[in-house]
């Protein structure tokens, strides 16, 4: 095989996992016109179309279908077995990345690697911040952070926070106009900011339970948001009700910027869980992590 074909084929992989130049690029710190160049190179040597090309979408070709499927886990085991290496340093080192949402990483990882990182100089963490439940092998990643009962069949899991509960709340500006709701049933004649989850393109439907009464509602409204923290801030600004976690709209309850309806029939969900693929996953670095992690209440 000809020298330079490693480096393209690693090119070729990201753009095929990622079905995206721009995402690809991103992740490999290039262009996206040296990363296209790299790719026409590549299929020129090997006489083959690899990808197909459109400008809403990337996909592999059957023969890059077969390469990916062939070249992917090999040169995972590579990358495997290099960071295996790492065990026979002295000092823990190495490259973590995580999956996880931007609620789970200002609340939980944020305190703990601000330490961590301060402690272990030759360990670094990457986060990607991200609703979707994504590939955790597939996507590169060594662990993902999501509500316990959102861990895939199969997976790890380590607990590394405390059961979460839901908060309806609006702002004293939206309630001066609008009535209390007193049932979530009521929320169908409110304004609501609503979540979108990449996952499926769906909007998130706001889970209530009561004395064994179970709804999942279905709200409308104006604004349509893709993370906690703009719902928070749309709710402060009286556009309508929004459903977050309790947690971080307690400052502002206490403050009385914001006003909790329907307490009683916000549910407490499985708190934040660390998962991963297998137990194989033993490099040094990463064990110190989910150490440092790990749920001790």
């Amino acid at each position: 095989m000809l020298r330079e074909n490693a480096s393209d084929l690693l090119a070729f992989l990201a753009v095929a996992r990622e079905r995206s130049f721009t995402k690809a690029a991103a992740k490999l710190g290039v262009s996206q016109s040296a990363l296209s160049h790299t790719i026409r190179s590549l299929e020129t040597r090997l006489g083959l179309r690899l990808l197909i090309r459109t400008t809403r979408s990337v996909s592999p070709t059957e023969a890059g279908e077969h390469l990916l499927q062939t070249i992917g886990p090999r040169f995972e085991e590579i990358e495997s077995e290099l960071a295996a290496l790492s065990n026979l340093r002295e000092t823990p080192a190495g490259k973590i990345r995580l999956s996880a949402t931007d609620h789970s990483l200002n609340w939980l990882l944020r305190p703990v690697l601000k330490e961590f990182l301060m402690q272990y100089p030759d360990i670094s963490v990457e986060v990607s911040c991200d609703y979707s439940f994504v590939d955790i092998a597939g996507q590169g990643f060594d662990a993902g952070v999501r509500l316990g009962e959102d861990v895939a069949q199969g997976m790890i899991a380590t607990r590394i926070g405390p059961d979460m509960r839901m908060a309806v709340v609006g702002s004293p500006a939206y309630f001066a106009r609008r009535s209390v709701p007193k049932t979530p049933r009521d929320l169908t004649d409110h304004a609501c900011n609503n979540l979108r989850l990449p996952t499926n393109g769906g909007l998130y439907a706001w889970e209530f339970e009561k004395d064994g009464e179970r709804l999942k509602v279905r709200v409308c409204g104006q604004v349509t948001l893709n993370g906690v923290y703009p719902l928070l801030d749309a709710a402060l600004d009286g556009i309508g009700l929004s459903y977050i976690p309790e947690n971080i709209v307690a400052p502002c309850l206490a403050e009385g910027r914001l006003i909790q309806v329907l307490e009683d029939w916000c549910p407490v969900f499985s708190g934040y869980h660390l998962y991963y693929p297998s137990r194989r996953q033993t490099a040094p670095a990463f064990a110190l992590l989910l150490a440092a992690l790990r749920y001790q209440g």
